[in-house]
């Protein structure tokens, strides 16, 4: 299973979230992190990270996951959206 979160960060932000990157815990190991990939969308940046994990193991790394995305809200301007994705279909979308 896989939680695709896309990031958006104002520019003039970037150091306090640079800052928080620094700060995070690392992940669990049994979750693996493809990206961060820059995507540049109408004249704005957005982060695209993937996070892959077994499907068994859902509750526990969407609580892990969402922990770490915690940190960000003290960033100003920082947006996200996240789905989880599984092979037969889209099965969650969450946004702030």
């Amino acid at each position: 299973m896989i939680i695709k979160c896309i990031f958006s960060i104002p520019l003039k932000s970037i150091r306090d979230y640079a800052r928080q990157v620094m700060e995070l815990p690392p992940l669990p190991d049994y979750i693996t992190i493809r990206g961060p990939y820059i995507d540049d969308v109408g004249g704005g940046n957005q982060t695209i990270t993937l996070y892959e994990f077994e499907e068994s193991r859902s509750a526990e790394a969407w609580k892990s996951i969402f922990k770490q995305l915690d940190a960000f809200h003290a960033v100003p301007g920082f947006t996200f959206a996240a789905e989880i994705l599984s092979k037969d279909k889209r099965v969650r979308k969450v946004s702030n």
